[in-house]
């Protein structure tokens, strides 16, 4: 009984950080973002890695378009939106 009763309030403790906007443990995956980019398209997915760009941690996506063309996908780690 115990035991339950710390993992419930460790999960109360962390679910709330969870959804904070600003906080590290809210980030996108680079799983997350490669499913982003071809979500809805034919686009295949041929490679992906995470780097720094500009001073951001952003997730680069490397993918095959229908039309055989190779093209780059970068996206913000903290926010999940496209780097220009």
């Amino acid at each position: 009984m115990r035991n339950l009763l710390k993992a419930l309030i460790v999960a109360l403790l962390f679910s709330n950080s969870c959804f904070a906007e600003n906080n590290l443990l809210a980030y996108l995956s680079l799983d997350e973002a490669a499913r982003q980019i071809i979500e809805g398209t034919y686009n295949k997915v041929l490679g992906a890695q995470t780097a720094f760009v500009n001073g951001k941690q952003v997730h680069i996506i490397k993918v095959l378009t229908p039309d055989g063309r190779i093209r780059y996908y970068k996206i913000d780690v903290q926010t999940g939106q496209l780097v220009s």
